[in-house]
Formats: structure tokens, sequence, C-alpha cells
């Protein structure tokens, strides 16, 4: 149904109307500006008479308005009605603001395909189908390309065409899955942000002309400017090859960018750098820090080697057995070297260490079985783990890891 007067007159928030059915709770108007949840968008609020409505759907066509107690007026009574505006606005902000966020989208990814919209209170939600990363950066250009084209104070305007027409047209989103309420009788609702007689060029990628073209059941702001503040949250991801892009308006946007300053101004200040410099200074010290993880790795695998060659070998059960500790030290770096070594020092090959807390790693070569060994240690020492014939890991022991070599030996 493409004919929610709301959608046609965003603007009009009071209205008078004869009631034409009531049932407890329900209630039918002969004519509603009440907007009924659909294509993502929440139902209207307000009041009809002087009871609440606190929810509006449509069913069999006809709009049923839902209240939060049954009304003291009956069928073929005229009544007041009155639209909450403040959520009615939020709605009509949020709603263009997704429009503009799909727009932008269009022109960060070389492929996308409009998968959905859902305003919440707190954030916006749009959903495409892309194969293109949606990383930091294409999270930032987004933000930039939604804020410049509000601050453009692009005309927002809306018209119905014969569907047919519109199917014709490459620029135009049509979804009937997400945007049913768009369409009716074979003509749909098409919603243009951008002046689409601009110069005559009616395409998406035009600078100055059309910004957004799609079938739209909702409510939406007459200009880009009437948007306000917006800003881009984030990404989740609800499955492989879909990507939701959150972003806030209004309010939220001001409280979430009062937060992105003040962190952004302090990591300026604990870097002792200017604002514009932060991120490349950031970026320097990852590396260095990956270059010190790097450099921690390699000299704790050289000290295990030590530990292991320094160690004396001794007899158990018929092999030649090496177990030493290695002190605080990544467990799979001790088992790369155990593993490395193992068949060629000793038979066997135990190194006990610390990392979160005690650990063993069992290695051995050709004639010996690792996690057999290691099901030994835990059976003595308590913790578990597990692994395979030539290396195995264990941990959470009852005992430090000194008392795990002495109990070998």
């Amino acid at each position: 149904m493409s004919g929610q007067r709301a959608a046609a007159e965003p603007y009009a928030t009071r209205f008078e109307t004869e009631v034409t059915a009531v049932d407890g709770r329900r209630v039918w108007l002969d004519s509603t500006h009440f907007f009924a949840e659909s294509g993502g968008q929440p139902a209207d609020r307000g009041t009809i008479g002087d009871v609440s409505v606190v929810d509006v759907r449509i069913e069999d066509g006809e709009h049923v308005h839902v209240l939060e107690a049954e009304p003291r007026f009956s069928a073929g009574k005229r009544v007041l009605c009155s639209i909450d505006w403040d959520a009615r606005m939020y709605c009509m902000r949020a709603h263009t603001a997704g429009h503009v966020l799909f727009g932008a989208a269009r022109r960060v990814f070389d492929d996308v395909t409009y998968a959905g919209l859902e305003i919440g209170d707190s954030r916006v939600r749009l959903d495409v189908d892309t194969d293109d990363r949606v990383d930091d950066d294409a999270l930032v250009a987004l933000d930039e390309l939604v804020n410049r084209a509000v601050w453009e104070s692009r005309p927002v305007s809306w018209d119905s065409m014969p569907v047919a027409d519109a199917r014709e047209t490459d620029e135009i989103v049509l979804s009937s899955d997400t945007e049913e309420t768009a369409f009716e009788k074979g003509r749909v609702r098409v919603v243009t942000i951008g002046d689409a007689d601009g110069g005559g060029a009616n395409t998406i990628n035009a600078s100055r002309d059309v910004w957004d073209v799609a079938a739209c059941g909702g409510t939406h702001v007459r200009n880009t400017r009437e948007i306000g503040p917006v800003t881009v949250l984030g990404k989740v991801v609800p499955k492989p090859g879909r990507v939701g892009v959150e972003l806030a308006v209004g309010p939220r946007a001001i409280e979430r960018r009062e937060t992105e300053k003040r962190v952004t101004f302090a990591a300026s200040r604990q870097l002792g750098v200017p604002l514009g410099e932060a991120t490349g200074e950031l970026s320097r010290l990852e590396s260095e820090r990956e270059e010190l993880a790097d450099s921690v790795g390699t000299l704790q695998r050289e000290l295990v080697k030590t530990r292991i060659e320094s160690a004396e070998p001794f007899r158990r059960n018929g092999r030649t057995w090496v177990a030493t500790t290695a002190g605080v030290v990544d467990a799979d770096d001790a088992g790369d070297v155990a593993h490395e070594v193992a068949g060629t020092v000793a038979d066997v090959v135990v190194i006990a260490g610390e990392s979160d807390s005690p650990f063993a790693v069992v290695a051995a070569g050709d004639d010996a079985d690792a996690e057999a060994i290691l099901r030994e240690l835990t059976e003595e020492f308590g913790g578990g783990g597990g692994g395979s014939d030539d290396l195995a890991w264990g941990g959470d022991f009852d005992v430090d890891p000194d008392d795990v070599v002495t109990g070998l030996e």
C-alpha cells in the first residue's frame, strides 16, 4: 500500500475525523494521518480524543489504531487527533538520513545492493549486500559524504510512477521485499533526494543532481538540512555478504560526537602530537608494538631453546627425556621450540612454564606419544589439555612449573 496519508503529508500532525469502528482498544478512523509501522519505520504515537495511541498497524489494507485504554467514544463520533511531533520529526529525519546514507554507499562501494532499513530510538541501521570491504576508511568516507549531503541542503521530494517505468530506470532502488508498502495498483511511490531535473542529468552519479532515488512508503523531510546532526556509528555483520551500517541522528549524534572528541583530544594529549598527526602517530606506535612483539617472541624462543640445551637428559620408561622450566613464556612459542628439537635432543621434551597459569608442553619423537604423556601429567598434577602424538599442551596445573619438572625427574 503506497497511500499512507502520513507519507504524503508528513508535516500534518493535527486533524479531525470520524470514528468508523471500535473494538476494545482498537480503533478505525474514516481518514488518518497516523503512520502505520512499515518499511523499518516505527508507528506514530499521539492521541485520539483524550486517549494515547501506542501502536498503528495496517491490517487488510486499513489502519488499525491501538490505544492505551478503551476509549469512551464510539463509532460515528468525530474526534480530534494529535500526532506526537517530536517522534514524527525524528522518524522523518532518520528515514531521510537512511536514504542519504545509501546514496553515499553507492558512491563508496563498487558493488552494493539495498537490503533494508531499521529506525530505532538511538540508532538507524541500513543493511546492504556487498562483497566490498567495509573497513574504518569506508565508514569515515560514508560519514563524510552523508554530512556533506546534509550541509548542501539537497531537496527531498516524493511522487508516484508506474512500476514498469521505475523498473526501466537504473537509478531507482526498487525492493518489493523490503519496501512493499511503496507499491499499490501498478504504481510505486518514489522518494528523490536532489533535483531530478537538475541540468537534465537524471543520474545517481551527477555531482549536484540526484543523490538517491528509491521506492519508499515512509515519511521524509523536505530538505536534507532538516536532518540535522548525523554521524556514522559503525557496522554490524548480520550474515556473510551483508553489512549493517549504523548511524545516529539528532541528540544521539551530538552525544556520540562529544564522546569521539573527548577521546581524540585525550589521545592527542597523551601522544604529545597535534590532533591532525594523532592517527599517524598511533600507526607508528602500532608498528613499533608489532615489531616489539616479534622481538619478544624471538627472545622467548631463544630462551626456551637455551634452557633445553642446558638441561640434563634423563632416562624414563626406556626413553631419553629432557625437562625444563621456561619462566613466563608463551605456550605457543614453547611448543614450537619443543616440537623442533624433539627426536634429536631427546625422545621426549617437556617444557613447564607460566603464562596466565602453570602449563606444560610435551613434544615427542617417532617412538613416543606426546598426548599420552600429557594425560599422565594431568592425572598427577591436575588441569587438562590435549594434542597429538608429536605435540600436546596442558594447563591449569595445581603445582608450579618447577614441581612439574621435579616430579618427572
